[in-house]
């Protein structure tokens, strides 16, 4: 077996967004790295395909804007002319049998006002909304899944109705059990400061509003977010960095002022490595340098989901509502848990077919899981028979595509910010090390990047202490 020399090198193991903007900035400070991804595609969820033709997102489709270090690494590696923010953000929701528009006013779904809610709650859950500041304060400790704490503030009703879809698309989790620090931390600073939650979610959107950019929510690119990871490639490529795909690691030791990264074919020796595989797979490699460490991340869940990409004839489907899409509340009993409009959210994929129009679904929260090991053409006609409740919408497809997620989105539940914290502290004892990807501190595409950037940060500042680091003004 080969031995590659560890002089200066270091090795990024993990191919998804995470390791490509670790390895980017690694690059651009003069280190020389090997990025090994095990399987033949990088980017892992972002997944660039087509569908009768027309270019498409088979995976993440946007990314926040608001948020800096994601459209930054775009324009960096040269995407800066394709980037585009939706053609439209009006989005609709699945609700009690028909599609409502999305209320206005609100922190991922807990309103600041009741009255933005009329049309989606009932008239007890409104009123049980209203008396909201009579209740005591509730106390949030260490953390507090979301759910369960606005049900107890606004009760269950909001929770179901607004909250659950909104943060099942994010994370295909129950809200019930999500850690609100973890997921919408900026609530939960609110739930710790103010008595009434309505009162927090207040001062949340004075404060937005006072300091609010300029520019669009979220962005997209034309071609697709798929099309960045292998832009990120090329720069890497180009700054001297190696690349290799169809290269899983099966060991990862340290020796004597370094580390040994096992691959089929060869042993490469490395100075440092970030390891930006999800949390199974890092906990296999640190069970026997970090037995604590890989403990903590083999407990870390998945939740696995689907998405169902569809193109119809576009005088088919004039009848479709206008907007982006629509979310659909679990308390629906449907299978679907959201779809988008593609042709309408995307101008390049407007553009790329005047006569299709291409539209997805998403099928999978965590805990129901069993459809997706139907076939594909069973998860076609679930998501026709949805979409058709939902809209009216009677035609055919041209084409489908069925992607599947499986093991695709890290769970957040009550506590998990601490064992990030568990798992960070392990890993800073062995040198040269550090963990990046999302199942850490986000898992949108700016919190990935950030991740990656982050570790290749203390990384740079592990080997040359003179040098600093700025991440810490990022978090």
């Amino acid at each position: 077996m080969n031995v590659e020399s560890r002089t200066g090198r270091v090795v990024v193991i993990g191919g998804g967004i995470s390791g490509l903007a670790a390895a980017h900035r690694l690059v651009g400070a003069g280190a020389r790295v090997t990025l090994l991804e095990a399987t033949d595609q990088l980017g892992g969820k972002l997944l660039a395909g087509e569908i009768a033709g027309v270019p498409v997102d088979l995976g993440a489709e946007s990314m926040l804007a608001r948020r800096p270090e994601a459209v930054a690494l775009a324009r960096a590696v040269g995407l800066a002319d394709r980037l585009q923010p939706p053609a439209t953000a009006t989005a609709s929701l699945w609700n009690r049998g028909a599609l409502t528009p999305m209320p206005k006013g609100h922190v991922m779904g807990v309103p600041g006002d009741p009255e933005v809610l009329g049309g989606i709650l009932s008239a007890e859950g409104l009123a049980r909304m209203r008396r909201e500041r009579e209740l005591p304060r509730t106390e949030v400790g260490d953390d507090v899944a979301l759910g369960a704490y606005v049900a107890a503030r606004l009760g269950r009703e909001v929770v179901d109705r607004l909250v659950e879809p909104l943060l099942g698309g994010v994370y295909a989790g129950d809200v019930y059990r999500t850690s609100m620090r973890a997921a919408v931390p900026q609530l939960f600073e609110a739930a710790r400061t103010y008595d009434s939650l309505l009162d927090g979610v207040r001062d949340i959107q004075r404060g937005a509003a006072a300091k609010q950019p300029a520019g669009p929510v979220f962005m997209g690119i034309a071609g697709g977010i798929g099309t960045l990871p292998d832009a990120v490639a090329d720069a890497v490529r180009a700054g001297g960095g190696e690349v290799l795909l169809r290269t899983p690691v099966i060991g990862l030791t340290r020796g004597a002022g370094g580390w040994q990264v096992r691959t089929d074919e060869r042993v490469i020796e490395a100075e440092s490595v970030v390891l930006a595989a999800p949390a199974w797979a890092a906990s296999a490699l640190l069970s026997a340098e970090s037995p604590a460490a890989a403990a903590e991340l083999s407990a870390v869940e998945y939740a696995s989901m689907a998405l169902v990409t569809m193109a119809f004839r576009r005088r088919d489907v004039a009848a479709l509502p206008e907007g982006s899409g629509f979310l659909v509340p679990p308390v629906e009993g449907r299978t679907i848990k959201a779809s988008t409009f593609s042709t309408r959210k995307w101008g390049w994929v407007d553009a790329a077919a005047p006569d299709l129009f291409v539209l997805r679904t998403s099928i999978g929260r965590y805990g129901e899981e069993d459809h997706l090991h139907r076939e594909d053409h069973e998860l076609v006609e679930v998501s026709l028979r949805d979409l058709g409740a939902a809209t009216g919408l009677a035609a055919r497809p041209v084409a489908t595509e069925v992607t599947r997620w499986i093991g695709g989105l890290p769970q957040y539940p009550v506590g998990h910010p601490d064992r990030v914290a568990r798992v960070r502290a392990e890993v800073a004892k062995l040198p040269g090390l550090r963990v990046c990807g999302a199942a850490y501190d986000g898992v949108g595409i700016p919190a990935c990047v950030a991740s990656g950037q982050r570790a290749a940060d203390e990384i740079m500042l592990s080997r040359d202490p003179a040098r600093g680091t700025d991440h810490e003004a990022g978090e």
